[in-house]
């Protein structure tokens, strides 16, 4: 069996986002495409081409997307204790 270049791309960032326990976000900017792209990929390509890596990338986005209100939270602050020069 052949992959398409689509099916290709899902796997890849499967594996980027396996490996990095990365987010979306990141993973699309790695791989220069939108976030929308990534999550086509990895939620519906990625489940028909493998099974288990979709079951991991799914496992690491729902971990991300519990904690993502305190990534935002450290980012606002960061961003304001530069601003303020603390």
């Amino acid at each position: 069996m052949t992959y398409t270049e689509h099916e290709e791309r899902a796997k890849a960032l499967g594996e980027y986002i396996v490996r990095n326990k990365a987010t979306v976000r990141q993973a699309a900017k790695y791989f220069s495409v939108s976030k929308s792209t990534v999550h086509t990929d990895v939620a519906y390509r990625l489940r028909n081409i493998d099974g288990e890596l979709w079951c991991k990338v799914k496992e690491i986005l729902s971990e991300n997307k519990q904690t993502r209100h305190i990534r935002g939270g450290m980012a606002t602050r960061e961003k304001y204790r530069i601003k303020n020069g603390v």
